[in-house]
């Protein structure tokens, strides 16, 4: 009895040792790709010291175009907000300190009265005018010190009295301020005494709306545009918005024209929202940026949105193909459905026995005298 000793051939020196013996010769394995050539996995994988678990973070592999797959989309990157402008955190606006206009009137009339009898004390009152106000008659003792000192208390009460009246009214405030320093505002509406020495700063706080010009803006396509725009907006924190700031009615235009740059507009009937998406960002950007300066912005609402002279006739062009090829589309394919009705129903009924040839002439008959009946599209 003879035996047989088995010699293992080179190409299965690649296999692992935990094959099981006696499974015959197994072909090496290869890693094949249309972009590569054929490897074998042997020579990818050499012999070494034990291996190290390393950490690896998931990655990304691109996909060939036009291989039959779909490139996996990527993540979107998200949008960094700018950062809002800063105010001095101390200034905020407060109610000023105010007295009713009749506290004004009584000290206004009392100095009128200390003046009136500081001329009878000094004699110098005619008596006519004594007689009217019903005073005494009185020679006096001469113009002196004293009387130059009633005089000035009298003229100041007077004064201050007098020109301290204000007439607050409702949409309207006062800014007030001594020296460089906010001193408060005031909102009251009636006849008020204000202090005389504290200049004011009218300011409209009412409800107000602002049409722009045409600004510059692109749609989603990135075509030029000409936006009108319609914003509605007032004065929040009149401290902020006098003080804090250079003009808050430049800053609000400007703020506009910025957030029309960012956010792309597209014209009214469009598939992705029209000008109402568009203007609920606008507003979203617009009222973020403005309302550290104590501006509230209500509403950004595009009015009118019309393309750049220099692309309306290329896109008026393209809208009147696409409308052309729509019409086309639409009317060739109810000739398509009436035509297959016709010989559906021919067909059923038993009317006529058409082969294809026959069929085939049917159909370019119907086709040519549908398309005739139709008309020409416009």
């Amino acid at each position: 009895m003879s035996t047989t000793t088995s010699h293992t051939p080179p190409e299965s020196e690649g296999q692992s040792d935990g094959a099981a013996p006696g499974a015959g010769v197994r072909p090496a394995r290869l890693i094949q790709n249309e972009a590569t050539t054929e490897i074998p996995v042997h020579l990818l994988f050499r012999d070494g010291p034990d291996p190290v678990r390393v950490p690896l973070a998931p990655a990304l592999v691109g996909r060939r175009q036009d291989t039959g797959e779909r490139p996996r989309p990527g993540r979107p990157v998200p949008v960094r907000r700018r950062p809002l402008p800063e105010t001095d955190p101390e200034l905020a606006e407060r109610p000023a300190r105010v007295l009713p206009g009749a506290a004004g009137l009584l000290a206004g009339a009392c100095g009128l009265t200390g003046a009136l009898v500081t001329t009878w004390w000094a004699g110098l009152l005619p008596p006519p005018a004594g007689r009217a106000f019903g005073l005494p008659a009185y020679t006096g003792s001469g113009f002196g010190l004293a009387h130059w000192a009633a005089y000035a208390g009298s003229g100041l009460l007077g004064a201050a009295g007098f020109g301290g009246l204000a007439r607050g009214r409702a949409g309207r405030a006062w800014v007030l301020g001594l020296f460089g320093r906010y001193r408060g505002t005031v909102r009251r509406t009636g006849l008020l005494w204000v202090n005389p020495l504290l200049p004011r700063r009218r300011v409209d706080v009412r409800l107000r709306h602002w049409r722009s010009e045409a600004m510059p803006a692109v749609d989603p396509d990135g075509m030029a545009l000409r936006v009108v725009v319609l914003v509605v907006w007032r004065v929040r924190d009149t401290a902020r918005a006098l003080l804090g700031i250079d003009d808050h009615e430049t800053y609000l235009r400007e703020c506009v024209e910025a957030a029309l740059a960012r956010v792309p507009v597209e014209p009214a009937g469009g598939a992705r929202g029209g000008t109402t998406a568009a203007g609920d960002a606008l507003t979203r950007l617009v009222a973020e940026e403005t309302a550290p300066v104590g501006v509230e912005v209500f509403s950004v609402q595009p009015v009118r949105v019309e393309y750049a002279p220099e692309v309306a006739a290329a896109v008026h062009r393209r809208r009147i193909a696409a409308l052309d090829a729509r019409q086309r589309a639409s009317l060739l394919g109810s000739v398509v459905d009436s035509v297959e009705d016709t010989v559906t129903r021919l067909t059923t009924r038993g009317l006529v026995e058409l082969d294809d040839y026959d069929r085939k002439v049917l159909v370019r008959d119907l086709t040519v005298a549908f398309c005739s009946g139709r008309g020409e599209p416009v």
